[in-house]
C-alpha cells in the first residue's frame, strides 16, 4: 500500500503519445482500497477519470473509468499501459 501511495502520481504520467494534462488529482485510502479521481485535459476538452486500486499481499487490482479518453485510447492499450506501469512501480 505504501508503494502504491508513494507512486500514485507516476502511474498516470506520460500517458502515451496523447497531449494530456492531468489536473485536480485526489486520492484516499479506505482499508486496502485506494479511491482516486482526476481530470484529463486536452485543449478545450476535459474529462473526469476515476477508479480504485485494491491491494492485497499478493495482488494489485486497478479499475479505471477513463471517461471520454476511452474513445481515444483503446481499452486494451489502456490496460497494457496501466498494467506495465503498476508492475514497474512494484519492482
Amino acid at each position: 500500500m505504501r508503494t502504491v501511495d508513494r507512486s500514485f502520481e507516476d502511474l498516470f504520467k506520460n500517458v502515451g503519445s496523447l497531449p494530456v494534462r492531468l489536473l485536480n488529482e485526489k486520492h484516499s485510502w479506505q482499508g486496502s482500497t485506494l479511491t482516486f479521481s482526476l481530470t484529463a485535459s486536452m485543449g478545450l476538452l476535459s474529462t473526469p477519470i476515476n477508479g480504485t486500486v485494491d491491494v492485497t499481499d499478493h495482488d494489485v487490482t486497478v479499475e479505471v473509468d477513463l471517461g471520454l479518453l476511452e474513445r481515444m485510447i483503446s481499452r486494451d492499450k489502456a490496460r497494457e499501459m496501466i498494467g506495465s506501469r503498476v508492475k514497474g512501480l512494484l519492482k
